[in-house]
């Protein structure tokens, strides 16, 4: 493991791992956890911020926040942890006649590098929407092509001051148009699902719940989801089904609804 401090919780962890650095895709995670008897004894996951296929290593963007997270940051350079992965379904590729439009928040930005990696000298460039409370909270902004980087920060010491769906909001009042990518807090995700339900713009949204396993076994990671062909909301494993879903197939908390029941009150057709 080789570690690069960002400044305060911040941090870029770098692992071999051949399997992951070649075939992780934007939006995939891996389970992770600092060695074999480090506390705590579960795997936490983290999307997959870069790879490297020929030096077989891939990087994670985390930020020290509970045990789990200080564990993997303890660890010396060259010490090993337990991973698993790549694991759940990535970003779909946008539709070449849409610009991307991605929308970060704090970590949420860390599938994003990868993905505009593989987006870039398409043919319409994408644009990320970076927010976070303060310039520390956007440690990864360098890394973005400043062309493309449009942040935003509540306290106003970096970019535009106040919530990143402003400026999003803003360019698609000029170009109603693209297709909408977001990782990052609750919130935020819904917040940019009610703007691309709005426009009727296609619109994937990262979800991160708790999860245990990874792999559709612990049940821990849930989420309700309903589709145009379902009368009812259904429960979704995120790690397995996701963590990338179509937002306008998330039920959000505080808007719970029954599609049935949306077309019982649709007038009868002659």
């Amino acid at each position: 493991m080789q570690r690069e401090s960002l400044g305060g919780a911040y941090r870029i962890l770098t692992f071999r791992h051949p399997e992951v650095a070649r075939a992780a895709r934007p939006g995939q995670f891996v389970m992770i956890k600092a060695g074999r008897s480090a506390e705590p004894p579960l795997r936490r996951p983290f999307s997959v911020m870069s790879t490297d296929a020929e030096a077989g290593t891939f990087s994670l963007f985390i930020k020290v926040v509970g045990p789990g997270t200080a564990a993997l940051d303890a660890l010396p350079s060259g010490g090993e942890a337990e991973c698993l992965g790549p694991l759940g379904r990535p970003f779909p590729v946008p539709a070449p006649d849409r610009q991307p439009l991605l929308v970060a928040g704090g970590y949420g930005v860390a599938p994003f590098l990868m993905l505009c990696r593989r987006l870039r000298g398409g043919a319409r460039p994408p644009r990320l929407f970076y927010g976070g409370r303060t310039a520390a909270d956007l440690p990864l902004a360098g890394r973005f092509d400043p062309e493309l980087l449009v942040p935003a920060t509540e306290d106003g010491s970096l970019g535009e001051r106040g919530r990143v769906t402003a400026p999003l909001e803003r360019h698609l009042d000029r170009e109603p148009s693209g297709e909408l990518f977001a990782c990052g807090p609750e919130p935020m995700l819904h917040a940019v699902a009610r703007i691309g339900a709005r426009l009727g713009l296609p619109t994937w949204v990262s979800l991160d719940p708790w999860m245990g396993c990874g792999f559709g076994t612990c049940l821990g990671c849930v989420v309700r989801t309903q589709t145009a062909q379902e009368p009812a909301p259904k429960h979704r494993c995120a790690c397995t089904e996701g963590p990338v879903f179509d937002a306008s197939c998330v039920v959000w908390p505080g808007e719970e609804r029954s599609l049935a029941a949306e077309r019982a009150r649709e007038p009868v057709r002659q």
